[in-house]
């Protein structure tokens, strides 16, 4: 990789999941935090983001945006890592369709949070929510990877999203939940970006009150 990598981030958001993701690669990368309200809005950080929400990564003139894409990308950029399977293979269907997977879930979440009523399930991206859930189980009952016999970043995002729900007690703590999201999360990987982003997030704190 001759491009720079640039990592547009807040320690209190999706964030964490992209950084888990940029360690998990090992290659090199600037950090550049916005606040929320200011700079994550300001003219300077639209050109990058028009939306004014992080994550986002710029690698040389590309820019990519959105949780999922983040690590499918990064995936890409880092294949002696197998953080992906490859072009081609029948594993990758399952890795895009967890992946993918994830988006429904976040809807289910967002309206659980707001405490809005529950759309027909023949609107809604993630019909039932109990359909919802008990797919997910299914995924994960038994099972250590959902894209072949070794980690990849479909892992990383189910494990990551999953178990941010469940932290907010707004995914229920089933036991297929708990055990994949902790396998996964403990990670050195995970564990040193969560490192960074508590040291990051702490500083800042220290920064508001001096």
């Amino acid at each position: 990789m001759t491009a720079p990598l640039t990592f547009y981030t807040h320690p209190m958001s999706r964030g964490r999941t992209a950084r888990w993701m940029l360690e998990e690669t090992g290659l090199p990368y600037d950090t550049v935090l916005l606040d929320y309200g200011t700079t994550m809005k300001a003219p300077e950080y639209r050109a990058i983001n028009p939306m004014g929400k992080v994550p986002a990564i710029r690698h040389g003139d590309v820019v990519v945006t959105e949780v999922a894409a983040i690590v499918m990308y990064l995936a890409d950029l880092a294949p002696e890592k197998k953080l992906a399977p490859p072009a081609g293979a029948p594993e990758r269907g399952a890795y895009y369709r967890w992946i993918s997977f994830m988006a429904p879930l976040e809807q289910l979440m967002t309206t659980k949070a707001s405490g809005g009523a529950m759309p027909d399930a023949r609107m809604a991206g993630f019909g039932t929510e109990a359909d919802l859930l008990d797919t997910l189980e299914g995924a994960l009952k038994d099972r250590q990877h959902l894209a072949g016999d070794h980690f990849t970043a479909a892992d990383l995002l189910v494990a990551s999203f999953v178990g941010f729900y469940m932290q907010f007690k707004l995914l229920e703590a089933r036991p297929a939940f708990t055990r994949f999201a902790e396998l996964h999360q403990a990670r050195p990987a995970n564990l040193r970006s969560n490192e960074i982003d508590d040291k990051l997030m702490a500083e800042q704190q220290a920064n508001r009150n001096a």
